[in-house]
């Protein structure tokens, strides 16, 4: 991926959904133009989900995904549709694709259902118009045909209103910031980091102090403090990478606000709040509790890899007890949260919205603490009062 790339997390995730033999692939390909899914009479032809990121005109940049039939059978079956389910918590808009020759099945009505249950707004595209008898649709309901390519173009327009989001722009930072200010970025370059490039939540970080016409200064953690001499004025705050805190907090100046990106990162995905308090946790640990340490991103583990290593060794030491460490990652989150009584989360930023959103609330409902790699390690180094100070009001939450 370019710097100039929309990140996958940045981009509506538009689902396509329905049983076997519906036309979801034929569909799919020609929304997409491209030959995106493998298209057979043979039912079943999808059996794993299908993702591309693309720029979809006229939505913009955009994820489309291509689901199994939610009908198929047997035990590779079920398999497929657990997938299926899978994809549901991540879709921001939803394609039911059913057989315009039939209508609605009861698989159809199934998934309707469950887009309500999850708030997933959704569009029902009733397939083979070119030979299915015409019917009266409602609003959200169109009649296409990839054979002879019947009303493609008006159900990108639909998808095109339903992606249309209401609001001021959610910012990382720049909100917080004033032209000129200045913001110091603390990113350790260790065995762990990518090889010449920067990690996203960096990128994201530095291009949102620039378009607040503030000022970024990238400096490694073993040169802070002698960055903080040579600046030559006071930085709005320091923003550091999760791992370095213990280090760069006793370098930092009191009066200086310090947070990090993983802390700046829960709030841009809307669970800062729920992981403050679901941080609180560690202090009633006890021998034998399994907490679950979760990553959105899939990467190859090293030896002192923060999820794997760094933070189940500071849980031990702070604790003082004997856990059980379970570990997640990519989108194979369990929905079923009763045997942890703690999850700690990465900064969620190789994931959309609502797929945290998910996992937060599944963990809410189960009544399960939620927090992040980076309020926990504030907290676990005595330091999370002080990463909140640009958050005042809720820094005075703290004991």
């Amino acid at each position: 991926m370019s710097l100039n790339d929309t990140p996958s997390s940045e981009r509506v995730h538009i689902g396509f959904f329905g049983k076997r033999n519906a036309g979801k692939s034929s569909l799919v390909n020609a929304v997409t133009g491209q030959e995106l899914s493998v298209v057979s009479d043979v039912k079943g032809t999808t059996t794993d989900p299908v993702t591309k990121a693309m720029e979809l005109l006229p939505l913009g940049p955009v994820v489309i995904i291509d689901t199994p039939g939610f009908d198929d059978e047997g035990m590779l079956g079920e398999m497929r549709v657990k997938k299926t389910k899978q994809i549901l918590n991540r879709t921001d808009i939803a394609v039911l694709i059913a057989d315009g020759t039939t209508g609605l099945s009861d698989t159809d009505r199934q998934l309707i259902s469950i887009f309500g249950e999850k708030n997933i707004p959704y569009i029902t595209a009733y397939s083979k118009s070119d030979i299915a008898p015409k019917t009266e649709l409602a609003e959200n309901e169109i009649s296409v045909s990839a054979v002879n390519g019947d009303n493609i173009y008006e159900l990108k327009e639909m998808l095109a209103r339903l992606t249309k989001r209401d609001g001021e722009e959610k910012r990382l930072v720049g909100d917080l910031l004033e032209p000129n200010d200045v913001v110091v970025l603390v990113t350790p370059i260790d065995d762990a980091a990518p090889k010449g490039r920067m990690i996203l939540p960096q990128v994201q970080m530095i291009r949102d102090i620039l378009d607040a016409d503030a000022v970024n200064v990238v400096t490694k953690e073993t040169q802070l403090a002698e960055t903080l001499e040579k600046i030559g004025t006071k930085p709005k705050m320091v923003i550091t990478d999760s791992q370095a805190f213990a280090m760069v907090s006793k370098i930092v100046p009191d009066d200086i606000p310090l947070t990090s990106f993983s802390i700046l990162m829960a709030r841009y995905k809307g669970f800062l709040e729920t992981a403050v308090k679901g941080a609180a946790a560690v202090k009633s640990l006890c021998d034998g509790d399994t907490v679950l340490i979760s990553e959105g991103c899939t990467h190859h583990r090293q030896c002192g890899d923060i999820g794997s290593v760094k933070l189940p060794k500071l849980l031990e030491k702070t604790t003082g007890k004997k856990l059980n460490i379970e570990l997640s990652s990519g989108h194979g989150f369990p929905d079923d949260l009763s045997p942890y009584k703690l999850i700690i989360h990465c900064g969620g930023c190789m994931l959309n919205e609502r797929e945290v959103v998910y996992r937060r609330k599944n963990a809410e409902d189960q009544n399960i603490p939620f927090t992040n790699y980076g309020i926990a390690l504030a907290m676990m180094n005595g330091i999370l009062k002080r990463s909140l100070g640009v958050f005042p009001d809720l820094a005075e939450t703290i004991e």
